[in-house]
C-alpha cells in the first residue's frame, strides 16, 4: 500500500525538535486505519511488515515497532465493525487507546532491552494522534478504503 509508504516517510522526515515532539505516529495511524477499513489488506501483516520497516530505519531494538503494531493491528481487526459503526469522536477515543498500547509496548521494550526513554514527552503522540484521526481517516478512506 501507497499509503503505509506514505506514512512511513512522513514517520521518519527530519523536523525540528519542537515540532517532532508533537509529530502524530502516521504510519501507526495508517496502520490502524487499513486494519479497520479493509482487514483482509490491512491487518497484522501489514502490521509487522510497517513495524520492520519502522524498527530498520530508526528502531535501536529490531522487532521492537513491528511487535507492537502487530499488537495494535489485531485489535483493530478484531474489533473493526465495531469500531467502524462509531462516530469520529468515539472513533478518536478508541485510537487514542490504540495508540497509547502502541506507545507502551514501544516504552516497555526500550526499558527492557537497556534504552529507557522515560520523557513524558513520549507520550504526546498519542494526543496528537488522537486529533488527527478523523482528518486521517478521511484522507485515507479517499484513496480507496472502504471496500469490505
Amino acid at each position: 500500500m501507497l499509503t503505509a509508504v506514505a506514512a512511513l516517510a512522513l514517520t521518519i522526515l527530519p523536523l525540528p525538535q519542537w515540532l517532532d515532539i508533537v509529530r502524530p505516529a502516521f504510519l501507526t495511524l495508517t496502520v490502524l486505519y487499513w486494519s479497520i477499513a479493509t482487514p483482509r489488506a490491512g491487518g497484522v501483516g501489514l502490521g509487522w511488515f510497517c513495524g520492520l520497516l519502522l524498527d530498520v530505519v530508526q528502531g535501536p531494538v529490531l522487532g521492537q515497532h513491528a511487535l507492537a503494531l502487530s499488537l495494535v493491528s489485531y485489535l483493530a481487526v478484531r474489533e473493526h465493525q465495531r469500531i467502524r459503526s462509531k462516530p469520529a469522536f468515539q472513533q478518536s477515543l478508541i485510537v487514542f487507546g490504540a495508540l497509547a498500547i502502541y506507545e507502551f509496548m514501544v516504552f516497555a521494550i526500550d526499558g527492557w532491552s537497556g534504552h529507557p526513554i522515560t520523557s513524558p514527552l513520549r507520550w504526546i503522540h498519542t494526543v496528537t494522534g488522537a486529533l488527527v484521526w478523523p482528518a486521517a481517516a478521511a484522507i485515507l478512506s479517499q484513496t480507496g478504503g472502504r471496500r469490505s
